[in-house]
C-alpha cells in the first residue's frame, strides 16, 4: 500500500467533483439553517453549544444518509471528510451570526435559509437516482426523502410537530417541484450545473415568497367550520 492509499484509508477521500460540490452546498446550508432553527423559541431546549453543533450536523447530513442507504451506497459523509468539515463550519458560523444580530433579523435569516437550503438536496437526490436508473416516480420519492429527512429529525428531536405535515411551510411541495424541474431540464439537454441552478433558483424564489406572504395550504376541516 503506497502513502496516498494509506492516507486515504486513514482519513478518507477528499476528492470533490460536480455532484459532491452540490451535495456539500446542500449539507452546509442545511447545517447552517438547523443551527439557527434550534435556537428559535419553539425549538429551544436548553441546548449547549456542542449540542447545537451536533444537531446542525444531524440536520445537514441526515438526508444524505437516508438517500444513499436507499440507493444502496455507502453514505458519502462516511468516506469524504469534507461533509463533516463543512457542516461543522456552517454550525459555528451560524452560532457566531445569531449572537451578533438582532432577533428580528435572525428570523429573516432563518426564512432565507429555509428557502435556500431545500432545493439543493432534492436536486442531488434526483441526480443520483437518475444515475441509478430509477423510474421517475422513484427519482422524485428519493429526492423528497433526501431533502426533508434532516428537518424531520430536528423537529422530532426538539419535540415539535414536523413541518412536513403542517400549514404554511410547503416543504414537501417544494421538494417535489425541485426534483421535477431538474428532471425536465435534464431531459431537455441542459448541463448538470445549468439545470441545477435553474431549478434551485426557481424553487428558492417560490418558497421564499410563500414564507414571506404566508401562502398557506387549506386544512381539510376548514369547510366543516363554515
Amino acid at each position: 500500500m503506497d502513502i496516498r492509499s494509506l492516507l486515504e484509508h486513514l482519513i478518507g477521500n477528499w476528492a470533490v467533483g460536480d455532484l459532491t460540490t452540490i451535495d456539500l452546498i446542500a449539507a452546509s446550508t442545511n447545517a447552517f439553517f438547523a443551527a439557527i432553527l434550534v435556537t428559535r423559541p419553539d425549538h429551544r431546549r436548553k441546548w449547549t453549544p456542542v449540542g447545537i453543533v451536533a444537531l446542525a450536523i444531524i440536520g445537514g447530513l441526515g438526508g444524505i444518509f437516508l438517500r444513499d442507504i436507499i440507493l444502496t451506497d455507502i453514505p458519502s459523509p462516511l468516506t469524504n471528510p469534507w461533509y463533516l468539515v463543512v457542516c461543522f463550519l456552517a454550525a459555528v458560523l451560524a452560532l457566531a451570526t445569531i449572537h451578533r444580530i438582532e432577533p428580528a433579523r435572525v428570523m429573516g435569516l432563518l426564512e432565507f435559509m429555509v428557502a435556500f437550503s431545500l432545493p439543493w438536496y432534492a436536486i442531488v437526490g434526483a441526480q443520483k437516482s437518475l444515475a441509478a436508473d430509477l423510474p421517475l416516480l422513484g427519482v422524485i420519492f428519493v429526492a423528497v426523502l433526501g431533502s426533508t429527512a434532516g428537518r424531520y429529525l430536528i423537529d422530532i428531536t426538539c419535540g415539535d410537530t414536523p413541518k412536513h405535515f403542517t400549514n404554511g411551510n410547503w416543504l414537501l411541495g417544494s421538494s417535489v417541484l425541485a426534483a421535477v424541474l431538474y428532471i425536465i431540464l435534464d431531459e431537455l439537454g441542459f448541463s448538470s450545473w445549468s439545470a441545477t441552478f435553474a431549478a434551485a433558483i426557481i424553487v428558492f424564489f417560490l418558497r421564499y415568497a410563500a414564507l414571506r406572504f404566508e401562502w398557506e395550504q387549506p386544512e381539510p376541516w376548514d369547510k366543516l367550520r363554515e
